[in-house]
């Protein structure tokens, strides 16, 4: 069985026995145990299903949690066990709440990719069963019918009128009839009619036939393994947050050196000093980040899937806050997919057959063009192409029914569709001769005609009408239908040659309209500043009208063909922005998608693209954030996807970017707040260091801090409903850094405000109410505690008003703000927790001046705000 034989090139006998299997009875049981054993299950191991472990090892991975365990160690290393203990705790607490959010998607996207799990027929000890798709193996005998999905690539042994959608795999949208003869060992994958392939699915008919290849060695499996290979790129948020660790390390190295350096110079005894150093770095490292921006984004992720958008992994829900163009096809996603004919058109005129009432009174000419219709189909009306489906409809309201008429017409012979002639056509015997009934593309069709029937008599198609009737199609097809041309001809005998003197006999067209929810969807990518552009297979002027009926444009819509497609890097500047500035697409091949893509990155966008085959995985790979059909699509495209669609609405794309830029807008916030939280830490320990009066904060509560009044108001602002205007501004700049230099301003000035309302309180403990040790550092734990709740209230955005705000309007704020307080006072009144934190009971003096500071920054910072000083805009 080596890699190099080529079933197809072979007749049966030779592939039967290099197979080592009996065409009739199958191979035997125990022959079939060892061979699954020997190759391994027939399943696509190109994504390992993800462990438990490993998912919990990536909970440890981030800059934040590696500092936060360089500070534990250092703890420990001095004898520090309490402190040492509890940011051990915390490192658990963020490793837990990450793991069960993340298992959570992991799992779901795996529960959705066992719905494509299926069963096989098999032939084993000349006994007909059905075994799981999984246990099959080279060798095995299979059979197949109309409704099946090919479970493994197979080599036909026998085939009745088989017909198998292949457009998966090879983007034919037709299908493709199949035989058991070899054929040409150079045959490529598109040509081998006597292979059936793996996720492919039985139109029609049936077949024997003999298992090839499984699993990974399957057609399908190599091009899993190339999209594997691809490897995930980081998403924006993950580089953006890997930016801000890196500076949070410089920035804790640096004070923590200035800061020994100092306390050594002068003097200060070595233990203080290590103590100091924690304490830094505790303040440094906003411990809430990573648990806060997992919760958010998980938060996003399950509203997202209440909308019928499931997200593979977390971060993909922020990246989709800064997409600026979606790529998007049409069929399904920006239309019905429900193919409805419309009119039919002869040389005698124009009949309605729209609707779903019997056809009567049709003249003979239209009767003619609606019989080959009927009978060159390869559908039936449960199963097939959905054009041909309207097809054996309208010869059921006309009374022509296939199996009646086939009776009478047996086919003899077919000549299947092919994408360079565009047409189809198939033999059908009478008396003494044979019909020969064509449909195909208008432009096609037409070129093969050299006559018409027009009425009774059969007059010259003449090149004046051959033009007439291309304008025709062009006119018809930029009212958004899809055209297809009949024809037929009489043949003494079955020929070769199928495409030549036919007779013209009609168009008929076909309606698939936009969903409802699309043109609003679209409105609303344009008041965002997200382009929307249409890949579609139709012929231009169809695409360029549905575009225009869904709002993508008006008038002369740019569009570009794939007969005109360039390699991009022979396109001269004004081609290249030709190209860039288009909305429709049509007849793009998979790989002329991965070069729009491209160009597109290349210009600065970040794309989203949609896709539902195995051939667009690659290009679900290379966007920044690809989108499957949950509906429509394959496994593969739905592994190679970062977002997959379980109603293949567009809509859904739309809501989900709204929801991405909500998500981005809650981290930037809560972001901003944690760090002029910790920064307002790190200045306070730096300011009484440098002036040698005792340390208004000690390392463990700095750490009750940053795990109880800096996380649960990040908390809320993460998980708010956002400001509803979001779809009304240009998304962002992809490489934008998550705190932007206006960010950076807005959070300078609130540490300070804190840190001086901190040292404040504690000059007035130490000068005023003569207080000493804990006793004063409880009135600066304690107004440093209530300023940075108070502090919520200074991330509202400018514009808003300030008794009614996006931030006073969540109410997973003042759920916070209840908690802490709360807390704060059982760290204050409780016996074990005071003693470990050393904190004592403020009297009712101390009480007034903690409130009284506490609230200066949060005033202060309204009147900031009012004049432009704001961290959310």
């Amino acid at each position: 069985m080596g890699d190099t034989y080529l079933p197809w090139h072979h007749g049966i006998e030779d592939v039967a026995k290099h197979f080592d299997t009996n065409v009739e009875e199958g191979l035997r049981g125990i022959e079939a145990q060892r061979r699954l054993t020997e190759h391994g299950a027939n399943v696509l191991s190109a994504k390992k299903q993800i462990s438990a472990l490993e998912i919990f090892i990536r909970q440890f991975k981030s800059l934040i949690v590696l500092l936060l365990i360089a500070a534990g160690a250092v703890a420990f290393a001095f004898g520090e066990i309490i402190d040492g203990s509890a940011i051990v705790a915390v490192i658990v607490l963020n490793a837990a709440i990450g793991f069960f959010t993340e298992i959570r998607a992991v799992r779901s996207m795996e529960a959705l990719n066992k719905l494509s799990d299926v069963t096989s027929r098999v032939i084993r000890d000349d006994s007909l069963s059905e075994i799981p798709a999984e246990s099959l193996v080279p060798g095995d005998l299979t059979t197949v019918e109309g409704g099946d999905v090919v479970s493994a690539d197979m080599r036909l042994v026998f085939a009745s009128k088989l017909q198998v959608d292949e457009s998966a795999l090879t983007g034919e949208s037709l299908p493709v009839e199949k035989q058991a003869e070899a054929i040409s060992e150079s045959s490529v994958l598109a040509e081998r009619s006597n292979m059936m392939f793996k996720g492919t699915k039985i139109q029609r008919g049936s077949g024997v036939a003999i298992v090839a290849a499984t699993g990974m060695d399957t057609e399908l499996g190599a091009i899993s393994s190339l999209v594997a290979e691809a490897g995930d790129e980081s998403t924006p948020l993950e580089e953006r947050l890997k930016e801000l660790g890196n500076r949070l390390i410089w920035v804790t190295l640096g004070i923590a050196a200035i800061v020994a350096a100092s306390g050594i110079i002068s003097g200060r005894d070595l233990l203080i000093m290590i103590e100091t150093a924690i304490a830094l770095a505790i303040a440094a490292i906003p411990e809430g980040l990573p648990i806060v921006a997992t919760i958010a984004l998980a938060r996003g992720m399950l509203k997202m899937a209440k909308k019928n958008a499931l997200i593979n992994h977390l971060a993909a829900v922020e990246t989709l806050g800064a997409v600026d163009v979606i790529c998007t096809d049409k069929t399904g996603t920006l239309t019905e997919n429900r193919m409805s004919t419309q009119e039919l058109y002869t040389q005698e005129g124009r009949v309605d057959v729209s609707g779903t009432a019997p056809l009567e009174g049709v003249k003979d000419s239209a009767l003619a063009a609606i019989r080959v219709g009927v009978l060159c189909n390869n559908a039936s009306m449960e199963t097939g192409d959905p054009m041909e489906i309207a097809l054996l409809s309208i010869g059921g309201r006309a009374g022509i029914e296939r199996n009646s008429l086939v009776d009478v017409l047996p086919e003899v012979g077919e000549e299947a569709f092919d994408s360079e002639t565009k047409m189809m056509a198939t033999w059908h015997e009478r008396d003494s001769d044979f019909l020969v009934a064509v449909k195909g593309a208008p432009e096609s069709v037409i070129g093969a005609c050299t006559a018409t029937k027009d009425g009774d008599e059969i007059i010259e198609l003449t090149d004046g009408l051959k033009s007439e009737w291309i304008k025709k199609n062009k006119a018809l097809a930029e009212r958004g239908l899809r055209v297809l041309a009949f024809a037929s001809k009489i043949e003494a005998a079955i020929s070769t040659q199928p495409y030549n003197d036919l007779m013209f006999l009609g168009f008929v067209t076909f309606l698939d309209p936009p969903r409802e929810d699309v043109k609003p969807a679209i409105r609303g990518c344009r008041a965002a500043g997200v382009r929307v552009i249409m890949i579609t297979g139709d012929q231009g002027p169809t695409a360029r009208t549905i575009a225009r009926e869904i709002g993508l444009g008006a008038g002369d819509i740019q569009s570009v063909g794939g007969r005109d497609w360039k390699e991009p890097d022979t396109l001269s500047d004004s081609e290249r922005s030709r190209v860039l500035g288009a909305v429709v697409f049509s007849r793009f091949s998979p790989r002329q998608k991965m070069d729009l893509i491209d160009m597109h990155q290349k210009a600065g966008s970040n794309v989203a693209m949609t896709g539902d085959g195995v051939n667009d995985a690659p290009a679900l790979k290379k966007a920044n954030i690809g989108i499957a059909m949950g509906l429509r699509g394959t496994q593969v495209a739905r592994e190679a996807a970062d977002m997959v669609l379980k109603d293949d609405a567009f809509a859904t794309i739309v809501s989900a970017i709204r929801q991405g830029r909500i998500i981005f807008n809650n981290i930037r916030s809560f972001i901003v707040y944690l760090l002029s939280c910790n920064i307002s830490e790190i200045l306070v320990l730096a300011i009484a260091s440098f002036m040698k009066i005792p340390l208004p904060l000690l390392p463990l509560q700095i750490l009750f801090l940053n795990l109880v009044t800096d996380i649960f108001p990040a908390l809320a602002l993460g998980v708010g409903d956002g400001d509803a205007s979001v779809m009304r501004h240009p998304p962002r700049n992809p490489k934008e850094s998550i705190v932007t230099g206006r960010q950076w301003k807005s959070v300078l000035i609130f540490s300070v405000l804190i840190s001086l309302s901190v040292l404040g309180s504690l000059a007035i403990a130490l000068r005023v109410l003569h207080l000493e040790g804990n006793d004063a550092i409880t009135i600066s734990f304690l107004t440093l505690a209530f300023a940075q709740l108070w502090h919520v209230m200074n991330m509202r955005s400018r514009k808003s008003r300030l008794f009614w705000n996006e931030v006073v309007r969540n109410r997973f704020v003042w759920m916070a703000l209840v908690l802490c307080v709360a807390l704060l006072l059982a760290a204050v009144y409780l016996p074990g927790i005071s003693s470990v934190l050393r904190l004592s009971d403020p009297d009712l003096t101390g009480w007034l001046t903690v409130i009284g500071m506490s609230l200066v920054p949060v005033v202060v910072g309204q009147i900031l705000i009012k004049l432009g000083i704001s961290p959310s805009d």
